[in-house]
């Protein structure tokens, strides 16, 4: 069985890093989606439940499992290359 595989970016706007990391899949042909929690604390307290964090970015990368990701909490392109190449996106 296969599992259709997704990057979603969690960012907020006029952020450097996420823009960085956006940049980054798109020079890579990789289709994202984005959760913009700018002006949106309501969607900071679910980052804060899930990985004990209020900040962006955030990338959840899906994996070939159902309802299975890994997240990238780092600041830093390299820490999401490594997943991507890893779950085998790059």
């Amino acid at each position: 069985m296969t599992y259709q595989k997704s990057i979603v970016v969690w960012s907020k706007q006029a952020c450097p890093y996420c823009q960085r990391v956006k940049k980054y899949l798109k020079e890579h042909h990789l289709n994202y989606s984005t959760v913009d929690v700018t002006d949106h604390d309501e969607l900071r307290d679910v980052l804060e439940t899930k990985y004990g964090i209020r900040h962006v970015p955030v990338t959840e990368i899906g994996i070939d499992r159902p309802h299975a990701y890994e997240a990238v909490i780092s600041i830093e392109v390299d820490d999401l290359e490594k997943a991507l190449k890893k779950n085998q996106y790059v």
